[in-house]
């Protein structure tokens, strides 16, 4: 289910960023008394009466600046209120309604899009002073008074946006079909791949980095079963992300891996491994996707018997932070391996589905702690008392233990690799929790 948007805008040093990291519950914007500082939209997950939703931070709107970074200041803020299901504008209780907020208020009723204005730096507690009325004049309804800087109204402020937040609805989709996210570098084959699969020129195919902007879905059918590939735009780095409207295509191919059941990897087989395919995979990794790992344009590569082991040997150090995802070698020019392909999608799903009975899993826990002892800190050892499995996608494990301490990521890794061995779990990230029971000698 993809996350709706909610855009926080206003012209420069209102207080966006300020507002934007107290509402998120960390500093991630960069807060600064001088105009301009947030220069692109940055994004977080935030969360109110139990609905989940992504936030996205703006640099100041000038509508009619012709400074070359204000321009595009505006151009990035017009992109994040076209993709927002809420807008809220903020303005400045201390220099009252100017000639901009005006501006920008008549461009956001534009948008059509549901608008909650925010006067901010209200910073004395009771009712707001006379001065804050003025704000109605903006005409898009009741303001709220906000003290970004002390938390006072916020809670007021995220009420309003729960308000006009759209209703739950899961994807079109039943639960028979797998929702896979191509993801990867520009220009890695990721829409040749989805028009192989498609059988059609369902993408737009070319040699420029950044053609595909949106994520987009390609439902198939087939005797594997009932997919629906969704093609990302391209994740590369900050640095080299120029143009305006990729910054938010970059947003959609995350927000496409929280979509997702299984992400498939693309790796350039004629460039290798690169620092970006680690980033990528990382994101995919962290949500406790399900992964395949695809080495692309296997056919433009020169081999011999050997070639292919060389590569997964190096591919496997690589990607050493996930060695539980299997890696294919394709060609989406060809077609080479694609029904391969469709074959270790719905493995490795089901892997990140599996649910094992606690039974099970304590019987394994005997066995692991009789062959490797738990370790031993002055004098006192880990015990470890019972495990289950309360989740799955990905397969978390909740392991009662006398001392949380003792429990070091090096055994913890022990008893993963145990559980792997047995039950599989192959291409699926394993969590662990760790609950102290209360000592035990």
């Amino acid at each position: 289910m993809s996350k709706p948007i909610v855009a926080v805008v206003g012209r420069p040093n209102v207080g966006k960023s300020t507002l934007f990291n107290k509402l998120i519950g960390k500093r991630l914007s960069i807060v600064e008394d001088t105009p301009g500082v947030t220069r692109d939209r940055i994004y977080s997950e935030c969360e109110w009466r139990n609905k989940e939703f992504m936030l996205v931070d703006t640099g100041g709107i000038e509508p009619n600046s012709d400074d070359v970074i204000l321009s595009q200041m505006k151009r990035q803020a017009e992109l994040a209120i076209q993709s927002a299901q809420v807008i809220v504008l903020v303005t400045d209780m201390q220099s009252g309604v100017t000639a901009t907020d005006s501006d920008v208020a008549t461009m956001l009723l534009k948008s059509g899009k549901p608008i909650i204005v925010c006067v901010n730096k209200c910073d004395r507690v009771g009712n707001p002073p006379a001065e804050f009325y003025e704000f109605y004049n903006l005409g898009l309804g009741d303001p709220i008074a906000v003290s970004a800087a002390h938390g006072h109204g916020t809670g007021d402020l995220l009420d309003a946006v729960f308000e006009h937040l759209p209703e739950d609805s899961e994807d079109d989709y039943g639960e028979e079909y797998i929702k896979v996210a191509v993801i990867g570098k520009p220009n890695v084959g990721k829409s040749s791949l989805i028009n192989k699969i498609a059988g059609e020129e369902r993408m737009i195919v070319s040699s420029i980095a950044g053609t595909t902007r949106d994520a987009v879905d390609t439902v198939i059918q087939n005797e594997q079963g009932k997919f629906v590939f969704i093609d990302t735009a391209g994740i590369r780095k900050k640095s080299k992300v120029l143009e305006n409207i990729e910054r938010y295509s970059v947003l959609r191919a995350y927000m496409a891996v929280d979509r997702a059941d299984v992400c498939v990897i693309m790796i350039d087989a004629t460039m290798g491994f690169t620092e970006q395919d680690s980033k990528v995979a990382g994101y995919a990794h962290e949500r406790g996707k399900a992964c395949v790992i695809a080495v692309n344009k296997w056919d433009a590569v020169e081999k011999d018997d050997k070639t292919m082991n060389e590569y997964r040997k190096n591919l496997e150090a690589d990607f050493s932070f996930m060695s539980y995802a299997p890696f294919i070698f394709i060609s989406a020019k060809t077609g080479q391996r694609i029904t391969k392909l469709y074959e270790l999608i719905k493995y490795v799903s089901e892997q990140n589905a599996m649910r094992i009975s606690t039974g099970m899993l304590n019987d394994l826990l005997s066995y692991a702690t009789a062959r490797v002892q738990p370790p031993s800190d002055k004098g006192k050892r880990l015990k470890i008392f019972y495990m289950t499995q309360p989740s799955t996608k990905p397969p978390t494990f909740v392991t009662f233990v006398n001392k949380s301490d003792l429990f070091h990521f090096s055994y913890q890794r022990y008893i993963e690799n145990e559980i792997r061995e047995t039950f599989g779990l192959e291409g699926t990230p394993i969590r662990f929790i760790v609950r102290e029971r209360g000592s035990d000698s």
